[in-house]
């Protein structure tokens, strides 16, 4: 059993930036295609990032050229900044690997109002 514990959101205005971690309680974590995914109420949870055991990244569409994902794999976790947040970007955000067959954790809410 994998335990993953996201953080870093919060409420921001549109532009603004957060920076959310997510820390993989699991062995041999370098191992793992990682990524971030997205969950609104009444949504399915989206892939948004997703980063390679050697570091290549690959984005949604709807995110590209404003979040960057990266992970450190001695610190078992994985980043995720995200700039000029719209509010579109509202909503609970976890990391899983890619494909997601671990456990999920509790995510962490980004909230982008003005």
């Amino acid at each position: 059993q994998t335990q993953i514990v996201e953080s870093g959101g919060g409420l921001v205005q549109p532009g603004g930036s957060l920076r959310l971690s997510c820390v993989a309680f699991r062995t041999f974590f370098s191992r793992y295609v990682m990524a971030w995914y997205r969950q609104d109420p009444g949504k399915q949870r989206e892939l948004v990032a997703r980063i390679t055991t050697v570091g290549s990244t690959n984005y949604a569409d709807s995110v590209k050229g404003r979040f960057t994902i990266s992970k450190d794999n001695g610190k078992r976790t994985v980043y995720l900044q995200m700039n000029s947040l719209q509010p579109e970007d509202t909503a609970v955000y976890y990391c899983n690997k890619d494909p997601p067959d671990w456990d999920w954790g509790q995510g962490t809410q980004v909230t982008v109002s003005s």
